[in-house]
């Protein structure tokens, strides 16, 4: 079977990452080329496609893109996790229901003073594992993303989030934007889509 190659020069987020979801959903193929111009889109869709099985090398093109080569891996251990379920009792499984979603747009907490709100973020995220297991997930837009760079006051709270299991989900183009790309600590490069769903699947959304 020939390979599929995707053009996914020039297009905002997530168009990318649309791009080859549809492609994937509506003919599942094998292996898949998809060319991105920015390195924020690589990252994102490289993540995306590793969710949906694939893996993925990067090749840097003489015009300064990346040509990602996708071949779909044989899954494994799919029904992992099944037999847990089944000695769970009700009230464990209602927890890990729970969905919270904590969506931070800025690098401070309130407004009044930016030394004092900085502080307050920290404190923030210090706070976040008394949610207990039901935290799902951190998501980082616009100012926000400055919490999960290098040398940020914030950062080790982040980080420590992460070792504990919450999926931290920076934005590509907000990190991009800022000129962090080369400087994100924690967390994954994400985009829109993964945004929006993590919003539309959350039981909770908490923002600061």
């Amino acid at each position: 079977m020939p390979e599929i190659e995707l053009n996914c020069q020039n297009l905002p987020c997530p168009q990318p990452v649309l791009k080859c979801k549809d492609c994937i959903d509506t003919r599942s193929p094998a292996q898949m080329a998809v060319i991105v111009d920015n390195a924020a889109a690589k990252e994102n869709v490289t993540r995306f496609l590793g969710t949906r099985g694939y893996a993925v090398t990067a090749t840097e093109t003489p015009q300064g893109a990346w040509k990602l080569q996708a071949v779909l891996e044989s899954s494994v251990g799919a029904q992992s996790g099944c037999e847990q379920c089944e000695v769970l009792s009700s009230e464990e499984l209602r927890v890990l229901d729970e969905k919270t979603v904590v969506l931070i747009t800025t690098e401070v907490l309130g407004s009044g003073d930016d030394t004092l709100g900085t502080r307050l973020m920290k404190n923030f995220l210090a706070t976040l594992p008394e949610l207990g297991s039901t935290l799902w997930r951190v998501v980082l837009l616009n100012g926000g993303v400055k919490l999960a760079s290098d040398g940020h006051e914030a950062l080790p709270e982040l980080q420590k989030l992460e070792s504990a299991g919450v999926n931290i989900l920076v934005c590509g183009t907000c990190l991009d934007f800022f000129g962090l790309l080369e400087r994100k600590a924690a967390g994954q490069t994400t985009n829109m889509l993964d945004v929006v769903t993590s919003l539309q699947l959350a039981t909770k959304v908490i923002r600061p």
